[in-house]
């Protein structure tokens, strides 16, 4: 099981989300503990008054809201009652089980997952402590819950889930079988809430994935002048859609304001996860020569890392964003280091259409049948220099046949002479 808890100033836009995905038929409310009345016949209101209620009795705590996922492993297939267990004693353990709090089953990914609405106000006016609770509360409270009810642990290799967040059909949309603004406001919540980026470049790259995009306007527009931002559903070809919705418009609030404190929050939250993902990518930087791209995507996709490459009309890459899906972060190639930026990777992208990868060649020689290697000083032919050639020329001509080797004189045998 994993466990995510998020924190934010906005628990109507908390509400909103996990009440769009309930009208949209993709979640359920399944538990609502601590409030009054039929579950089936509470409105939004009655829950969202319920908390602000609580809230108002300490109206100087401007962090008041808190957002919980649980994910399961996609192989576990958990009954309605287990996973009222679980959400209790989960609650319980990290000290939230006085606390009015909504659990809400989502159906719309391929693993099954729980969303927890709570807040940090008590009844008594006292501000919970939310600091590190990631480490100090939520992590010893899912190790014990993997263990009680037999669940994949996190870190087991068999624990595998996608990623929680559908992206829009933009055909839905465009036929009015979606409210774009419900459509937008459930995708950036999820993403703005869970994903680790630093710019907006960085956060558009993910959104792009979810068929979403965010932009500024012009440059010396009054729109970019006053840090305006709006939000479009793309098509399947990456053309924006529809009419534009303003930032201010959607639920949680996803203006650049907002997003800028953002991003020097998740420049400390994503640094545990630099490493990590740098070995994932040297793993498949050291099985190519030369790749093409869609070889290099591929590759990367099959570790549920995703991949946009930036670049101009006409073709040149002048930037490249990783988005590790497993840790939810976002790293800019150059930040990861020289050797992941766009100039290093695309210089090894293969441009042919006939060879579609370059595998590094495997050593033939078992390591205990190694050709052995001549060393400079033992090489039997030595290179002829020039003078020694002109020597060959200009001196003695040298004998290229053995010498004659004397023979022994015969005796005269002694005898008469005629």
């Amino acid at each position: 099981m994993v466990a995510k808890i998020s924190t934010g100033k906005s628990i109507r836009g908390m509400l909103h989300y996990n009440e769009n995905k309930v009208i949209a038929g993709e979640a359920r409310l399944i538990i609502a503990s601590g409030f009054a009345g039929d579950i089936e016949k509470m409105t939004f209101q009655n829950k969202l008054q319920r908390f602000n209620h609580l809230t108002m009795l300490k109206p100087n705590v401007k962090t008041n809201a808190m957002h919980i996922s649980l994910n399961f492993d996609s192989s576990e297939k958990l009954t309605l009652e287990t996973l009222q267990q679980i959400a209790t004693t989960y609650m319980d353990k990290i000290g939230f089980g006085d606390q009015p709090f909504l659990v809400y089953r989502h159906d719309d990914s391929a693993h099954l997952h729980v969303h927890i609405v709570s807040t940090n106000i008590t009844a008594a006016a006292q501000r919970m402590d939310l600091h590190d609770i990631g480490r100090k509360l939520s992590e010893p409270a899912r190790k014990a819950i993997e263990q009680e009810f037999h669940l994949i642990r996190a870190e087991s290799r068999k624990f595998k889930h996608e990623p929680g967040i559908k992206a829009i059909d933009p055909e839905k949309v465009k036929y009015g079988h979606l409210p774009t603004k419900r459509a937008l406001s459930n995708v950036i919540t999820a993403v703005t809430r869970d994903y680790k980026f630093t710019s907006l470049a960085e956060l558009n790259a993910v959104l792009k994935g979810f068929n979403v995009i965010a932009t500024r306007g012009e440059e010396h527009t009054q729109m970019f002048e006053k840090k305006g931002l709006m939000y479009s559903i793309l098509d399947t070809k990456g053309n924006a859609i529809g009419v534009p919705i303003k930032s201010s418009a959607l639920y949680c609030k996803p203006t650049l304001r907002n997003l800028e404190k953002k991003f020097e929050r998740n420049e400390e939250k994503r640094k545990p996860y630099k490493d990590e993902l740098k070995q994932s990518i040297d793993k498949i930087l050291k099985k190519y020569n030369q790749f093409t791209k869609p070889t290099f995507q591929a590759e990367l996709k099959m570790n549920n890392i995703g991949l946009v490459l930036r670049q101009n009309e006409q073709g040149f890459i002048y930037g490249i964003t990783f988005i590790d899906h497993r840790t939810k972060s976002v790293f800019n190639g150059s930040d990861l280091g020289k050797a992941y930026s766009a100039k290093t990777l695309t210089e090894r992208f293969s441009d042919s259409d006939q060879v579609k990868t370059y595998l590094k060649p495997i050593n033939p020689w078992p390591s205990y049948l190694k050709p052995e290697t001549v060393s400079p000083a033992k090489t039997y032919l030595e290179p002829i220099t020039q003078t020694n050639y002109l020597n060959d020329l200009l001196g003695k001509p040298q004998q290229d046949y053995p010498p004659l080797i004397p023979g022994r004189k015969k005796r005269r045998k002694k005898g008469l002479r005629i």
